[in-house]
């Protein structure tokens, strides 16, 4: 097999990362050299590579599914949005300014070139690359100045996949207007379709799908069930929503009450997701001051715009039930930007050009936003276990007066006082031992009992891909896909009595 596809979605969110991750794990079980692809990615989910730089969580996790480690070829551009109108932007895994929606189009030639460039040396080197689009393919108001969808896919001569989310409703519509709206070069393009997250019986669907078919000329590869235990490296915002249990649909809750603060330019919102790996812990995303003091555990994750996010945190009082919270000793973990919240001061002349800005004060240090951006890999130890993780930030703490909680090379990381732990390092609770150790002093502080689970998170992570590449493999129509992959399927028909009327 040798070739290469684009998996588009008629929505944000209708699962293309997890169709991407599930065929580099297919395909990798056989034997293939498969490698993923995403030309530009809109996340503040992002992992630090080995090569240096940063690349989108989903992008990570495609590529350990592939058996590869997480690169910046293969997630080229990353935007990382700070604002509504503006996000900063990361060329092959390295700082390269801040954009406004409106400016973009003045980036189009230079990172059009890079993308291109990277995906052709993928495809020299691999035999399949597995790319993934971003969002709607169908954003025809931005089609001028694509890079991710089908301006890739006509640029590199990139068959495309189409997915939906079928849980949403609307399904067949979706994929039919889609398609209708492009361009009649852009829909030769779209070869195929395939349904996601459906409940119920297939068969029941089947009349459906043979109508879209004569409708679009385009068949449908697969209909993947809804399954429960996929939920591992979230990336869109869509599935970080206030009141959302974060974990499996099956998982039943636990003793420990863990609530993360749903901050709204919230980043690396994966770090919680180790913690709803144990059984015996409930994580939920929130909003609000009472449910901050009603938890077991409060997390303050990472943020996009720490001094922006820091001002909603306040006008909903949640500083104060932090500050409530330390006072009575009941444990808060922080994160990356909320870490740098609970400062006495912060000094911000990069991010959000603030200047001088007071923290919650919690921690008896400054932290300064240096123009340099900190990208790397970490190790060190935690209470006596070795643990990895990775940095990815622009401030640096000074005038500290804490005492350090991670021992490293440099001296240390972080700060431990009482019950309160913060870190800059992400990652680290997925480390099970540290992971564990925490739970345990939060399951004393709090007068109850902590019952580890049994399975390491890396297997957790691992056997869900082969979950995924299972649904792959049991659902969709392997013969068509390869022949699409392959690029040996029929150009399909136009769509055209769907634009008479003058649509």
């Amino acid at each position: 097999m040798r070739g290469a596809v684009l998996i588009g979605g008629c929505t944000s969110d209708a699962g293309k990362s997890m169709v991407v991750a599930g065929l580099c794990r297919l395909l990798a079980r056989e034997g293939v050299r498969v490698a993923p692809f995403k030309a530009q990615n809109m996340s503040n989910n992002s992992v630090a590579t080995l090569d240096g730089g940063e690349i989108g969580r989903a992008q990570a996790a495609q590529a350990r599914a592939a058996g590869l480690e997480p690169s910046v070829r293969f997630n080229p551009v990353l935007l990382k949005p700070g604002s509504d109108r503006q996000s900063h932007v990361v060329v092959r895994g390295q700082t390269a300014g801040v954009v406004g929606a409106a400016d973009y189009a003045q980036w189009r030639t230079r990172l059009r070139d890079v993308v291109l460039d990277d995906l052709a040396a993928l495809r020299d080197e691999f035999d399949v690359v597995v790319v993934e689009g971003a969002g709607s393919i169908a954003e025809i108001n931005l089609r001028g100045s694509d890079i991710a969808n089908l301006g890739l896919a006509s640029a590199a001569d990139l068959p495309v996949v189409v997915v939906s989310d079928i849980d949403r409703g609307g399904s067949l519509a979706h994929l039919f207007g889609t398609t209708a709206i492009l361009d009649p070069d852009d829909q030769r393009l779209v070869r195929g379709y395939l349904v996601n997250k459906f409940r119920g019986d297939p068969g029941l669907l089947t009349p459906g799908l043979d109508r879209l078919e004569e409708l679009s000329g385009r068949p449908t590869l697969g209909v993947l069930p809804f399954e429960p235990r996929l939920w591992l490296d979230g990336e869109d915002s869509l599935s970080v929503s206030i009141g959302a249990r974060v974990g499996p649909a099956t998982s039943q809750g636990g003793s420990l009450r863990v609530a993360a603060i749903r901050l709204p330019r919230v980043s690396n919102t994966t770090d919680v997701e180790a913690l709803a790996s144990e059984p015996d812990v409930e994580v939920t995303w929130v909003d609000d001051a009472a449910s901050v003091a009603a938890a077991d555990l409060v997390v303050v994750p990472g943020t996009r715009a720490t001094v922006d996010d820091l001002g909603w945190l306040r006008r909903r009082g949640i500083d104060v039930a932090l500050r409530d919270r330390a006072a009575t000793g009941d444990p808060i973990l922080a994160v990356c930007g909320g870490f740098q919240m609970l400062s006495r001061r912060i000094v911000d002349d990069v991010e959000s050009g603030s200047g001088v800005v007071e923290g919650i004060g919690l921690l008896d240090q400054t932290v300064r936003f240096d123009a340099a951006k900190t990208v790397r890999r970490s190790a060190g130890r935690v209470w006596g276990h070795e643990a990895t993780g990775y940095e990815i930030h622009h401030g640096v703490v000074e005038e500290s007066g804490e005492a350090t909680w991670l021992v490293t090379d440099d001296g240390g990381e972080g700060v431990e006082r009482e019950n309160l732990w913060g870190t800059h390092w992400h990652g680290l609770l997925e480390n099970d031992a540290v992971r564990r150790d925490l739970l345990t002093r939060v399951a004393a502080v709090r007068g109850k009992r902590f019952e580890a689970g049994r399975v390491p998170f890396e297997q957790m992570r691992a056997e869900q891909f082969d979950v995924m590449a299972d649904l792959l493999e049991a659902h969709i129509g392997r013969s068509a896909l390869v022949a699409i992959i392959e690029g040996r399927s029929d150009v399909p028909p136009l769509i055209t009595h769907a634009l008479t009327g003058g649509l």
